[in-house]
């Protein structure tokens, strides 16, 4: 199903009333979310086969969440509807019909159930019917809450969720306990889990990117400035919301209900230059847009910003699904700044993807030592042996200049476009996979953290010559690490940037440090090992 169309859920409201009432009945604990244990009873009413069930389940929960909202839910009856008329469920049923004028599906039995619990229930049905549609779970509240430790396993109504009791129950006390949120990533917040997966768009001033992201809207966002000097001068994530508005940075990073409040720590230098552009948008639901102020070439590059800029970019870089970095024919050359900018995004290489835009400004014959020359540049600053995706096209609402390059290069741009956009449709889909991959990725550095801290913490003397030895192993760090690597038979790619460690470090009394607590390790790799696997056995599709 595309991303952006809105057609998922979508029916009459005559439907809907008929759909909501299902909802509920079907929803056995009321928390807007409709499981694979729900599933399976709701569902069985339909008499379909168990191979369409499974396929009925896996096209409505496309995210792969382990759960239906009731846009979702929706979505499935219809699927249910077609399945029963006969219809094979595939990519062009979702393509050819028309969703809305589909009636409900015949659900054996359903109707004297519902009647008996209306029956059953008539003294609390006020309630019930206040709640019913209310679609926050029992996890928001675990973050602020500073109730017991243990959060029971019946809150958990989704992979999401899991991962966040995980993360409250066996990573944050090993974060607390080694500073980790000083040295490597902030604490995760509740939003952290919930924000909508990003895109980020990164590239030298007028190469696109801010009409890369009008392109894909179809219209212009709050705060967008086009033209051929540098313009977008800040950081602008361009997200769902009612109206359209921009939000300063200031703001935006203080909300809770915001993934942004890690950006505090680059301080008000960058906030004054980051906002927030909202706007109702069926895109935008899905997805949201990091834009970003052009990385500074030649002789620019000595006005120097007034904060961390690459701290930025790698920030954004850890939560972002998608990052692009943007290039046109004539801005072949990767300066210094956008060095340091490609160097920070190390670790995130699978998420990078190159595009070449208004590629038709120039002909094919030049196009194609245009390509070379990038591919070239490009490898000495990737450093890696594999040649990265390059899309090749031409990004914004104007036609294809066919003058440039003939009729083969229109053909070779529109199948390049469709390529890059179909890699931007996949990402709802894999945000689920994603933030497991991003959880684990960050239990992993969190254990070599402590592993490091601890170790700095044992070879200080318990009396004299303190200042002395922590001075020694700050400067050599390098060998300390491999220590520890050694010690704990550790892969030597997972371990920080000796450099920017150090930095940190020196604001430090190593003597403060806590000692190796193995419990908090063994939690964390009982995590690892058990129990996330364990929760993705838990949500997968209920027909498997």
């Amino acid at each position: 199903m595309e991303i952006g169309t809105g057609r998922i859920g979508s029916c009459s409201k005559e439907h809907q009333k008929i759909y909501q009432e299902w909802f509920n009945f079907a929803d056995s604990d009321n928390d807007g979310r409709i499981t694979g244990n729900d599933a399976i009873k709701f569902f069985g009413m339909s008499n379909l086969s168990r191979p369409d069930l499974k396929q009925v389940w896996a096209t409505a929960d496309s995210k792969r969440q382990g759960f239906l909202g009731f846009k979702e839910f929706v979505f499935a009856m219809q699927l249910v509807s077609l399945a029963q008329e006969g219809h094979q469920i595939s990519h062009d049923l979702l393509n050819g019909d028309d969703f809305e004028n589909i009636k409900p599906p015949v659900m054996e039995g359903l109707d004297a159930l519902i009647m008996r619990k209306k029956q059953s229930s008539k003294s609390s049905s006020l309630e019930s019917n206040g709640s019913s549609s209310n679609q926050t779970s029992p996890a928001s509240q675990w973050f602020s809450s500073k109730s017991s430790k243990k959060i029971s396993l019946s809150s958990v109504t989704s992979i999401i969720d899991g991962l966040k009791r995980l993360y409250l129950q066996k990573l944050k006390p090993l974060e607390v306990t080694y500073h980790f949120n000083d040295f490597v990533s902030p604490l995760l917040t509740n939003s952290d889990f919930d924000a909508k997966p990003m895109v980020m768009l990164l590239g030298q001033y007028s190469t696109g990117k801010t009409t890369f992201i009008k392109h894909l809207l179809k219209t212009s966002y709050p705060g967008a400035h086009i033209g051929p000097e540098p313009t977008t001068d800040r950081f602008v994530v361009v997200m769902s919301g009612t109206d359209e508005r921009s939000v300063p940075g200031n703001t935006i990073a203080v909300q809770a209900d915001m993934p942004f409040s890690g950006l505090t720590t680059f301080g008000t230098a960058f906030l004054s230059k980051f906002e927030c552009s909202q706007m109702p948008h069926p895109l935008l639901e899905h997805v949201t847009f990091v834009d970003t102020p052009g990385v500074l070439s030649g002789e620019k590059q000595r006005t120097q910003r007034a904060y961390d800029f690459t701290g930025v970019t790698s920030w954004f870089a850890a939560k972002c699904d998608l990052i692009l970095l943007l290039f046109d024919p004539h801005k072949l050359d990767v300066s210094d700044e956008f060095k340091r900018v490609i160097y920070s995004l190390r670790g995130h290489d699978d998420k990078i993807r190159v595009v070449l835009n208004k590629a038709d400004q120039v002909d094919t014959q030049q196009l194609m030592r245009v390509y070379g020359a990038l591919m070239w540049s490009l490898g000495k600053v990737l450093n890696t042996p594999e040649v990265v995706r390059v899309y090749i096209g031409s990004f914004n609402d104007k036609p294809v200049n066919e003058a440039a390059t003939g009729p083969i290069g229109k053909e070779l741009f529109e199948k390049e476009q469709e390529d890059l956009l179909s890699d931007l449709k996949d990402i709802p889909k894999k945000a689920c996979d994603r933030r497991i991959n991003e959880f684990v990725k960050r239990a992993r550095a969190a254990k070599i953290h402590a592993y490091i801290i601890a170790h700095l913490k044992k070879e200080m003397p318990s009396m004299i010559g303190k200042a002395k030895t922590q001075q020694r192993l700050i400067d050599n760090l390098e060998g300390e690490f491999g220590k520890v690597q050694r010690d704990h038979h550790l892969p030597p790619g997972d371990f920080p940037n000796v450099e920017h460690f150090k930095e940190i470090l020196s604001g430090y009394n190593f003597d403060k440090f806590e000692k190796l607590k193995p419990k908090m390790i063994q939690a964390v790799d009982d995590m690892l090992g058990y129990d996330i696997p364990e929760l993705l056995k838990t949500f997968r599709n209920p027909y498997d």
